[in-house]
């Protein structure tokens, strides 16, 4: 009997953790097996860092500033392991099990990279957003060793379960919302933290400053976010219907277009506005110049676009050039016309991929066409 438990306790493991993902129940099983393995290791290791001591909710050496970075790096791990799991089970199935993959192309380190960076940026706000915000409806209370070793514990494991959860499942859409959570999450963490209260007198750009300390916030999400815009335009191209060679330049030149909203984006932060000005503002307009560009061609570039979203595409556009006339008017402020264009440069970028994405095929679907053709 001990033998037959043993057995099916193996057949179990062999199921579930070495073939994750081959059924949506055994990847929901390894999520959780996942967490629970971080709650397991986080909770002893935290009760002896707080043994003795009575923490504060925020603030250095508080309970929320060590969640917030301990779930930055507990979400690095879990998207990694996910990946690697993706990995393997797309050489072992020989089919695309990847919604990234593209068929003989594998996601780039620097993709995966800026994809875990963003999972931990989300994770590190996050954290310490909900601290701030407990620190403000209980104002003073302490948080003893053993119940503060169990919240953070708790909040390791829902980290780890829901970033691994989502990273072993990626396809471009959901890669879209978790750039536009990682955006806000950025963007609303670098305005609170601005060393100038009044930094939107000036222009958006203000956040990244190098006399702003929180400006690395600011630059750095725009970096991430570029690589990640390329990397979802990269793929979300790749499988869009074409019947002609003139629709597959159209193709093509879509995916370049987005890969250069994406490179322009991250150049925003990678060049300050205070120390490099003129390189700043040009990169910042060729980003809106592309986007132009590509939503104003659509309609020739990909003749079975919607028409629908060609219109709404026509519209934002619209919106962008009459902000600017209310720019150079001096009826909006910079800061109010960048605010709403990126807003509706980035929303149309989340339209357009979920409209691409539609006729993907999925990984059940190759391998049944596959399974056919043999």
């Amino acid at each position: 009997m001990h033998t037959a438990d043993t057995s099916r306790v193996s057949d179990w493991v062999n199921r579930f953790v070495r073939r994750p993902g081959e059924t949506t129940i055994s990847l929901e099983a390894v999520a959780l097996l996942v967490g629970a393995g971080f709650f397991i290791v986080a909770f002893p290791i935290s009760f002896v860092v707080f043994w003795g001591r009575t923490l504060d909710i925020t603030g250095p050496g508080s309970i929320g500033t060590y969640a917030a970075i301990g779930g930055a790096v507990v979400a690095i791990l879990a998207v990694a392991l996910a990946r690697i799991g993706v990995r393997s089970r797309g050489e072992r199935l020989l089919v695309r099990s990847d919604g990234l993959a593209l068929p003989d192309v594998r996601v780039r380190w620097y993709e995966s990279a800026a994809i875990a960076l963003a999972y931990a940026v989300t994770a590190l706000l996050g954290w310490e957003g909900i601290a701030v915000l407990l620190s403000d409806s209980f104002t003073g209370a302490p948080v003893f060793a053993f119940p503060g070793a169990i919240l953070v514990a708790v909040a390791f494991a829902l980290t780890a379960y829901i970033c691994y959860l989502s990273a072993a499942t990626l396809t471009p859409m959901s890669l879209s919302l978790v750039l536009a959570v990682f955006l806000v999450v950025g963007a609303f963490a670098s305005m609170l933290t601005a060393t100038d209260p009044l930094w939107w007198q000036d222009n958006l750009s203000a956040l990244g400053m190098s006399t702003n300390s929180s400006a690395w916030i600011f630059n750095g999400t725009l970096i991430v976010a570029g690589i990640i815009v390329t990397t979802i335009g990269r793929y979300a191209t790749a499988q869009l219907p074409v019947e002609t060679p003139e629709q597959q330049r159209g193709r093509r030149f879509v995916r370049i277009a987005m890969a250069l909203i994406g490179v322009f984006l991250a150049c925003v932060g990678i060049f300050p506005v205070d120390e490099f000005f003129l390189l700043h503002n040009t990169v910042a307009t060729g980003m809106a110049v592309a986007f132009a560009a590509v939503v104003i061609a659509l309609p020739w570039l990909l003749p079975t676009i919607a028409r629908v979203f060609v219109v709404l595409g026509y519209v934002y556009v619209a919106v962008i050039a009459l902000l600017g006339v209310f720019f150079a008017t001096g009826y909006y402020n910079l800061t109010a016309v960048e605010l709403i264009a990126a807003v509706l440069i980035f929303s149309w970028i989340i339209v357009f991929l979920r409209t691409a994405s539609v006729g993907m095929p999925v990984a059940d679907d190759i391998a049944a066409s596959q399974a056919v053709t043999a």
